[in-house]
């Protein structure tokens, strides 16, 4: 079995596409998660270069530099701990999650993070739970304190506080305005 790492997959959708695109090349994948497909059999040059175009064409990028793989890794892990409402991942803090997902020492992947994306880990934790909350803003069903509640934000006024540095605006006046919102594989970009 081959593990393919793929960068900019951040949904269920970005799962469904992979798995039907690498079917598709007679690649047929044993089991797809977030930033990884498994396939029986490692791939040919020629059908690497097939998938690499392939994937390129739907907003993906095969990786092969593995530093490239450990910082998909590292952002598709924070998008799934921003995205899960359950208060047992929130109990631990960011550092603690990412060494203990991805079995490396927080310093080392804090540094290669900061070095390569030009932000820090923190920074981009923040910028994805500024893009939930906006999302949660938009579909309108919850108020702030439930948003606050929902992302484990200590208080609404940290919260609201977080957005208006983040964003220049409130979250009232986001709600209102009704800007587009960021797509989670380009958040930090």
């Amino acid at each position: 079995m081959t593990t393919l790492h793929i960068k900019n997959m951040v949904c269920d959708r970005c799962k469904l596409v992979v798995g039907q695109l690498l079917g598709g090349l007679d690649l047929p994948p044993t089991d797809v998660r977030l930033g990884e497909a498994d396939v029986s059999r490692e791939p040919t040059p020629e059908e690497r270069s097939t998938l690499r175009t392939a994937l390129k064409a739907v907003g993906f990028e095969l990786l092969d530099d593995r530093r490239q793989q450990v910082l998909e890794a590292v952002k598709t892990a924070i998008i799934q701990l921003v995205r899960d409402e359950s208060e047992t991942l929130h109990r631990v803090t960011p550092s603690v999650y990412l060494s203990e997902k991805l079995g490396r020492d927080y310093k080392y992947l804090s540094t290669l993070f900061s070095e390569t994306e030009g932000l820090t880990i923190e920074e981009f934790t923040i910028r994805q739970r500024l893009e939930r909350v906006k999302e949660l803003l938009e579909d309108g069903e919850l108020s702030l304190t439930e948003i606050a509640d929902r992302l484990h934000y200590s208080s609404v006024q940290y919260l609201s506080n977080q957005f208006k540095k983040g964003t220049g605006l409130t979250p009232g006046q986001y709600r209102q305005a009704g800007l587009p919102r960021q797509a989670l594989d380009a958040v930090g970009k």
